[in-house]
């Protein structure tokens, strides 16, 4: 069942080396997955058949040198959210294989959360075979219309000579704006049927296709000429649109005051003085105009409502969006610009000045005599001045020696440590609401959380594909605890891969984002209290390493070791379970 090697063109080979050729072709870089026989094809291409895995010094060796490296979890959810932090952070499609019938359910929750982040990847999954189907076959379910809902495409192949074009469609699908996950699922009898390719691969020349604006630019643009107090949020789809720069300098040139969210974070240094996020509520609140650019309108951003809440009139918002398919059906006061967000902001800074747009009106240099000063002279300096006064207000959090530990604490000793270069993952409720508060990262490209699908246990996957997209990046991975029962299994995985990792459990011994509005409500709380546990204990039972803190002045010796160890090393500290995190929504 095996082909060893290299194979001509034109000659017939199983599926699997259809399938791996196309990844390779669309920029793969590894192949994250869990084993199981209807995938064993892919397997197969990926180390180079059996001549290849006997001349290697190991297994293992084969798995991580063949044609396409084989990076195995021990949870399909794991090897997806791998493959999501690979697209997020390259903006190159990850790629994951999982067996049939629960391998493709069990990543199910993992695609709906790429599904919701616009991030770019490409699913196999294993299929019962055709000429079996009907039968109750082994695992046999159909998968499509499970994904169909959830990715931009799903489909079933059943002619083994479509299987490259397939899944080269799906990588361009992928990455094609607005990007997202896409499903290919291969029947198990035609992955292991030789044919030859019937068509030849695409080029992808659609990932770099002028895209034409839609929108009325225009009046967007009289619009942001004519305010006293504008305000710009930069998110995700601004970094995966490689439009980082664009939007730069739209921000210098206009001098607008700018919040950032996701991946967006970055895009301006946290030293620009026209990074305000601090300052969010006071700057939602007083905008006149609101530019949201590559972020949904959602429950982040308050469903798109700005201003106060007597305000008979929401304030105008601008949406900068990478797709018609993002367009803010709820929100019909949202006018909405779509395209390639590079062309759209040169566009529109273009456009505004034409139409009149006098940044120096609210500029942090602007004179009080000049024209307007009355009303907007003061704009970037008062958010300056906010968002000051926030950071200065954190001071007793941050350096606190409270026992227990408040949870900020632990973000002042992280503070110091976190390079430029390094990537930070959230994956938890609570404890990384304090990170979204206290780090805002030096470059874009560096923050990975998981979105508005909120699917806790991303952690140790997106570790695993931060080490294969920046492998000279260090991933520093903040969990809660309950977050931690989700996926810490998968630190085998990482110590397998040699993945080093510093790991960061906020340990509240509870539900945090459960236990305190159940208690608002109704005055008690159930079923959210967790007992203690050593989750560092657990991770140096599956070969890493980890430490339990329960003074403050013990976290930054600590974090000290987890960064020099050479492997996954989880530094569990015990927090106050009665500190809250003081969030300004609900999500509803």
């Amino acid at each position: 069942m095996s082909d060893s090697g290299e194979h001509a063109a034109g000659e017939p080979v199983h599926g699997g080396h259809h399938a791996v050729d196309a990844a390779i072709e669309c920029g793969a870089q590894a192949l994250f997955t869990l084993s199981g026989a209807h995938i064993f094809p892919l397997f197969d291409a990926a180390v180079g058949g059996a001549d290849a895995v006997r001349s290697a010094d190991s297994t293992q060796s084969a798995e991580r040198g063949g044609r396409l490296p084989l990076l195995d979890v021990r949870h399909e959810q794991t090897a997806v959210f791998a493959a999501e932090a690979v697209g997020k952070l390259s903006r190159i499609p990850g790629f994951a294989a999982v067996t049939a019938g629960p391998g493709v359910t069990n990543a199910l929750s993992a695609v709906t959360g790429a599904w919701m982040n616009g991030s770019p990847l490409v699913l196999v999954g294993g299929r019962a075979p055709d000429y079996r189907w009907g039968s109750g076959a082994l695992q046999e379910l159909d998968h499509v219309p499970l994904l169909a809902p959830v990715t931009k495409s799903a489909t079933t192949v059943h002619d083994a000579s479509d299987i490259r074009a397939t899944i080269d469609a799906a990588f361009d699908t992928a990455r094609t704006s607005h990007r997202g996950p896409t499903f290919v699922d291969i029947p198990m009898d035609v992955f292991f049927t030789p044919t030859t390719s019937s068509t030849p691969p695409d080029t992808g020349a659609s990932e770099g296709a002028d895209q034409e604006i839609v929108g009325d630019l225009d009046r967007a643009a009289s619009i942001l000429a004519g305010a006293q107090r504008p305000l710009l949020v930069i998110g995700s789809d601004v970094w995966a649109g490689a439009a980082v720069e664009a939007a730069r300098e739209f921000v210098a040139s206009a001098q607008i005051p700018t919040i950032a969210n996701g991946m967006g974070r970055g895009i301006l240094h946290p030293s620009d003085p026209l990074l305000v996020t601090r300052a969010r509520s006071a700057a939602f609140t007083d905008a006149d105009v609101v530019i949201v650019a590559g972020a949904p309108v959602d429950f982040r951003l308050g469903y798109g409502t700005f201003g106060p809440k007597d305000s008979p009139e929401p304030t105008p918002v601008i949406h900068l969006i990478d797709s018609p398919t993002q367009i803010a059906s709820h929100a019909p006061h949202a006018l909405s610009i779509a395209g390639d967000l590079r062309q759209i902001f040169e566009d529109l800074l273009t456009q505004a000045r034409a139409a009149g747009m006098d940044s120096g009106r609210w500029s942090p240099s602007a004179s009080m005599s000049a024209p307007g000063a009355k009303d907007s002279t003061a704009w970037c300096r008062r958010l300056a001045e906010v968002a000051e006064s926030a950071r200065s207000g954190d001071h007793d959090m941050l350096t606190s020696d409270a026992a227990p530990i408040h949870p900020a604490r632990i973000y002042r000793e992280l503070h110091s440590r976190i390079d430029d270069a390094d990537v930070v993952i959230g994956d938890g409720g609570d404890f990384v609401s304090f990170a979204g508060r206290f780090i805002e990262p030096a470059q874009p490209g560096c923050w990975l959380d998981p979105g508005p699908f909120g699917c806790l246990g991303t952690g140790p996957g997106y570790a695993l594909g931060t080490h294969v997209a920046r492998p000279d990046s260090h991933p520093w991975l903040l969990m809660g605890d309950g977050a931690a029962g989700f996926s810490l299994m998968d630190v085998e995985s990482l110590v397998r891969h040699r993945v080093p990792v510093t790991m960061v459990v906020g340990n509240n011994s509870g539900w945090g984002l459960e236990r305190h509005p159940m208690r608002f409500l109704y005055g008690y709380d159930v079923l959210a209290d967790l007992p203690p546990v050593r989750y560092d204990d657990v991770v140096a039972a599956l070969g890493g390493a980890g430490e339990t803190v329960t003074e403050a002045s013990d976290i930054g010796p600590a974090l000290d070791r987890a960064r020099n160890y050479d492997g996954p090393y989880l530094v569990n500290v015990l927090t106050d379970p009665e500190v809250a995190y003081p969030r300004s929504t609900t999500g509803i």
